[in-house]
């Protein structure tokens, strides 16, 4: 202990008086105890985070690293684990309460996977370094990166009205956590309109995620081997429910794009018995266009729809996916022309038996490394 080493004169005397808060007297005497028996009487989980504190206090490390071990063995819910994560560093980065530190990110990362299930007062009244760990996450679970966009604009909003410390939070603590390439095109021109953000630093990872989504699938692995880890992160893809799409604009010969999409194996297995999964939208021509995949009547089905009616302007499409066949080719499986005529529906641009499609007959494997790489091409034929 502390008080009575290191030469204070504490250690000198028979008789000590320590003078403490009474609020801690509880713990100070669970702490005497323990510096004699080796063990606690508490329980409770913020009994012993108590005594914890206490023997910190009075770097009492023995005691320190018991509390850290007896913490790790008791049940943890949301409420325990923000104070667990709310105590001061020293503690924190403690060889011996690292292992409750890592426990209780990882509890508070796996509770908070899906945001969209909790309240949204509960969301925004995370304190600071839960909100780090939640966002931080690769598994967290949206419907697009824009959802981490927006939430995390709302909250620094909430905690810190005054524009200088909003500003100073996001770019010191929370701006490294998001994953522009990730967010569509409206999300990042709104993005440069904010002054919760450096203007100059949004101007470098907003001209940096339209590169990443204009580039091709098979040059997209550069920007991620950056050494750089907090670059590096900006380009790992999260579990989101509507898919990320790349897109190339062309004028000539005529106006056309091409719009990619990769859809990792373990994704498309979750799809059955009758799931389904869309693309962020995209525009062309006027008109806003996705992608949609399901699982139906035991076949994989792919198709493109419109998000607000009938498209009004002719054009022709081309469908195209890679297999094992063709190693990194995209292979033309579809090509016809739309008509204003005609009544529109989603077109089916792919359809194959499911068993096929997943591999299960072995005759052509669609996934490149666990990855089916496909690729849409309008043309406007006005």
């Amino acid at each position: 202990m502390q008080l009575f080493s290191n030469g204070m004169k504490e250690s000198e005397q028979c008789h000590v008086t320590l003078q403490i808060n009474a609020t801690e007297e509880a713990s100070l005497m669970e702490l005497l105890k323990f510096m004699y028996s080796n063990n606690l009487t508490v329980t409770a989980a913020y009994d012993v985070l108590d005594v914890l504190l206490t023997a910190e206090k009075f770097d009492v490390a023995s005691c320190t690293r018991y509390c850290g071990r007896l913490l790790r063995t008791l049940t943890m819910t949301p409420e325990s684990v923000l104070v667990y994560l709310d105590l001061p560093s020293t503690i924190l980065m403690t060889e011996a309460f690292q292992p409750l530190t890592i426990a209780t990110k990882q509890f508070y990362v796996v509770y908070f996977k899906d945001m969209t299930k909790y309240d949204k007062d509960e969301i925004l009244n995370l304190p600071l370094a839960g909100l780090e760990e939640i966002i931080a996450s690769d598994d967290l679970r949206l419907l697009s990166e824009n959802e981490v966009y927006r939430f995390v604009l709302k909250w620094v909003a909430s905690q810190y009205p005054k524009l200088e410390d909003s500003r100073k939070i996001m770019m010191t603590r929370l701006a490294k956590f998001i994953r522009y390439p990730y967010m569509t095109r409206r999300m990042l021109t709104d993005l440069l309109t904010r002054e919760e953000f450096d203007p100059e630093f949004a101007e470098k990872v907003v001209t940096e995620a339209l590169s990443f989504k204009s580039a091709v699938p098979n040059k997209q692995h550069a920007y991620i081997s950056d050494e750089n880890s907090n670059v590096n992160r900006r380009f790992v893809e999260r579990p989101y429910k509507v898919r990320p799409i790349k897109m190339v604009k062309f004028q000539q010969p005529r106006p056309h794009c091409v719009v990619y999409l990769e859809l990792k194996r373990d994704i498309c297995a979750s799809l059955f018995p009758s799931g389904n999964l869309i693309s962020e939208p995209f525009e062309f021509g006027g008109q806003e266009f996705f992608l949609m995949a399901l699982h139906h009547m035991d076949h994989f089905e792919v198709y493109l729809a419109t998000v607000h009616g009938p498209c009004a302007f002719p054009f022709d499409y081309e469908f195209a996916g890679t297999d094992s066949i063709h190693a990194q080719e995209f292979v033309s499986r579809f090509k016809r022309s739309y008509t204003c005529e005609e009544l529109f529906s989603p077109i089916l641009l792919f359809k194959i038996p499911w068993t096929c499609f997943m591999g299960e007959d072995k005759k052509v494997l669609y996934f490149i490394n666990d990855r089916f790489h496909l690729s849409v091409e309008l043309t406007d034929k006005r």
